[in-house]
């Protein structure tokens, strides 16, 4: 650059807009949009390490799109170039394609290139760069108001890591506007400007979240304000009203409001919200959306969302649908608000979604076979036996009996599973009382028709062994774990931290919920677990896998957790798996949760009470010889559920009711579950519980067992447990406390370390 474009820079800058010129230079002074740059997000520490892969920054006007990229150029070591794709065409994108290729081959430097509304290239442009961004030669950074995923080359989106901003609050806005005032080099700090606070107020209202708007219509303000004698300009609320006006609120039918309208509606009765979904539903109606389409989309949704649990619904929006075509406009509008109230007030079951999981089923599997009793009897029952077997439930108590309709080797699998809601209820009472029976029915017998298929006999015991999981109820990790996250109110750019990762049960379906917008962070405090996520991990995308931090002991969890995600981070939802379970000071280790939680940020656990768990003397029956051995091993169990000094059973619900009840500066809930299941015992597993313990071990029931029994006696224990529970399934059950803990906003609470 010679002296006169130097020249040239510093006028244009010099005269540049106010919000050209209050533009943030750094990640320190850029306001907003912390779900993707604050404290440990992954945006902001690949800015800082210079480890970027191509990026589409998309959000509304106003929110730093294009002011991330200039903090970027201003960061990286690598070459940046920056194009406008208004005013480029491919003879510009060849250009920048050239010198990233000469800065590579003679530098060994990566080239960053900044596209500016990038959704306005035509498909030879985009073509043009396409394959200079997929092996390497550029790193993309677009910027763009349109949403990506219509706007964008499907390849060029399918390439970069979309990061969406979002209108800046009220807050944000009063910070940048002050941050003018003040700043003497490129703001009004050298000038005696004085806002009135409503005046302010209005502007950040009025602008809508656009950071542009609100410096806009401050420099109208100023430089058409005259100062008084003094020299002090003041900006009043008539000022700031005629500096800004408020927008009008517009309606695409084919852009992106259409479709976030129309999910926001579709979301409000979902919901179960009647007013939300009538305001929606009159913005499309003010804005000229045909009602049919409304309609359309009630009708779906009746069958979706409201389901079995209320089977009129569908009738109900039909009806209406009938209705408004016989009327018309503008009374028809009646019979759209009449659907709509009654779908948003209508109990909700999605139970018709299980047809996908069947659908699913036949498209990933081979094709099974019909079982032969349920062949079409009416063409060859006599030459081929179609038929034969079958059982007419009519000719049956209840016009029912226990058969098999599935084929054979999906027998057990479960699609509908019916919900607790409205009409849905009975049924579910229904199929799990039929599912129940039909177990009864195959453990006592073979039924007719469920075996000997094509001359071939199957299974028995396995076959009733899955028709028992398949009407239990049973404590599957996966149902502790969903209630855990729901009760955590994750959204898509949550900053979450999972306490112990163990296999990755809570972490990894984290991630699948925000979907790479938000950020998981997961602590392994063993080698086995840090190894066996990290491999899991390693096979996921970069910004959809959990950051997995090896902690040496809870003591240390703060001290390593800041070294990786930075200091001072704080949590939207803080999670955890049975991680109170052998704490002896159990106030402690929550404290040292709760002090790493965001304002309002959650807390959810999902512990298991052992000392409520299915006791084994319930199990087994003992002879009547054994009466007096019988007594002591319930003594010994029941003692060894009730000891006080035991960290592990010396706890409950109501004590860590009690316990969070006390904790200041939060708001938390315990509620408990009781889970039931079929639980296999296996021979080994009976064998460790009557081993000879260490001395650091914990000593197991035959230990106790031998201090009040004579040797020959606990034997005797052990054999009835072999001989009545070894391989065998038998009924399980155990209880699960759900801690839910929300910390208040601005809370004035202390920082304990870990226990």
């Amino acid at each position: 650059m010679d002296l006169f474009q130097q020249h040239g820079e510093r006028l244009r800058e010099k005269h540049a807009p106010l919000a050209d010129r209050m533009r943030p230079r750094t990640l320190e002074e850029f306001v907003g949009q912390q779900h993707i740059i604050g404290p440990g997000r992954l945006l902001r520490r690949s800015i800082q390490i210079d480890q970027l892969s191509s990026l589409i920054f998309f959000g509304p006007p106003g929110t730093g799109k294009t002011t991330l990229a200039r903090i970027i150029a201003n960061t990286t070591r690598a070459q940046f170039l920056s194009i406008n794709a208004v005013l480029a065409g491919v003879k510009d994108i060849r250009e920048a394609i050239e010198k990233a290729r000469q800065a590579l081959s003679l530098h060994s430097q990566r080239t960053i290139l900044f596209v500016d509304e990038v959704h306005r290239f035509n498909k030879s442009q985009q073509d043009a760069l396409l394959p200079h961004v997929e092996n390497g030669v550029v790193v993309l950074i677009g910027a763009t108001t349109e949403n990506p995923y219509f706007e964008v080359n499907k390849a060029l989106v399918s390439r970069s890591r979309i990061f969406q901003l979002t209108p800046l609050s009220e807050s944000d806005l009063r910070q940048t506007a002050l941050a003018a005032l003040k700043d003497p080099e490129r703001g009004y700090g050298r000038r005696d400007v004085h806002i009135d606070e409503d005046a302010l107020a209005h502007l950040t209202n009025v602008a809508n979240g656009d950071a542009r708007g609100v410096l806009n219509a401050l420099e109208l303000a100023v430089e058409t304000t005259e100062a008084d004698p003094g020299g002090r300009i003041s900006i009043t609320r008539e000022v700031a009203e005629e500096s800004i006006q408020r927008r009008a609120v517009l309606y695409d039918k084919d852009g992106d409001t259409h479709y976030d309208t129309i999910s926001a509606f579709i979301k409000s009765i979902r919901g179960s919200d009647p007013d939300a979904a009538l305001y929606w539903m009159a913005k499309m109606v003010y804005a000229g959306e045909d009602p049919r389409f409304i309609f359309r989309r009630m009708l779906i949704l009746a069958g979706e969302d409201v389901g079995m649990a209320d089977p009129f619904a569908m009738g109900v929006v039909m009806d209406a649908a009938r209705a408004f075509d016989y009327v018309g406009m503008p009374e028809g509008r009646y019979h759209l608000a009449h659907a709509c109230l009654y779908l948003a007030c209508a109990p909700k079951s999605n139970s018709s979604m299980s047809f996908f999981d069947a659908l699913g089923v036949i498209q990933k599997e081979s094709e099974h076979q019909v079982p032969n009793h349920l062949r079409d009897s009416s063409r060859d029952a006599e030459g081929l036996g179609h038929g034969k077997g079958y059982l007419y439930p009519h000719s049956y108590r209840d016009h029912w009996v226990a058969q098999q309709y599935l084929p054979g080797p999906l027998q057990g699998k479960l699609f509908y599973q019916p919900s607790d809601q409205g009409y849905e209820r009975s049924i579910r009472d229904r199929v799990r009382a039929l599912r129940e029976a039909m177990v009864a029915a195959m453990l006592e017998q073979e039924p007719a028709g469920m075996l000997r298929e094509g001359g071939r006999s199957s299974a028995p015991a396995e076959g009733a062994a899955m028709w028992a999981r398949r009407a239990g109820s049973e404590a599957h990790p996966g149902q502790i774990r969903d209630r855990v996250l729901e009760a955590a109110g994750l959204r898509p750019d949550s900053l979450i931290l999972d306490l112990h990762t163990r296999s990755g049960l809570l972490a990894l379906e984290a991630c699948r919920r925000i979907d790479g917008n938000g950020t998981v962070w997961a602590l392994a405090h063993d080698d086995t677990s840090f190894q066996t996520l990290s491999g899991i991990a390693g096979r996921m995308d970069q910004w959809e896998r959990p950051q997995i931090v090896r902690i040496a002991s809870w003591k240390s969890l703060r001290g390593e957790l800041e070294q990786a995600a930075g200091k001072g981070v704080r949590f939207d939802a803080v999670v955890g798996r049975n991680i109170l379970t052998d704490c002896s000071d159990k106030a402690k280790r929550i404290s040292s949760a709760v002090s790493l939680l965001a304002p309002s940020g959650v807390l959810s656990l999902g512990e298991t009470v052992p000392s409520q768990s299915r006791r084994l003397c319930d199990l087994v029956r003992f002879p009547r010889e054994m009466a007096d051995v019988e007594q002591t091993f319930r003594r010994v169990e029941k003692e060894l559920f009730e000891n006080p000094d035991d960290p592990m059973v010396n706890w409950n619900a109501d004590s860590l009711r009690d316990m969070i009840g006390t904790m200041p500066g939060v708001d938390g809930r315990v509620h408990t579950e009781r889970f039931s299941n079929r639980r296999r015992i296996g021979r080994d597993e009976i064998r460790r519980w009557f081993r000879e313990s260490g001395p650091a071990d914990r000593p197991s029931i035959g230990d106790r067992l031998r201090t009040n029994l004579s040797t020959d006696d606990t034997t005797r224990v052990e054999e009835v447990l072999l001989a009545q529970l070894a391989d065998t399934e038998v009924a399980w059950s155990s209880e699960v406390a759900f801690v839910r803990i929300k910390a208040r906003k601005n809370p004035n609470r202390n920082d304990p370390s870990a226990a």
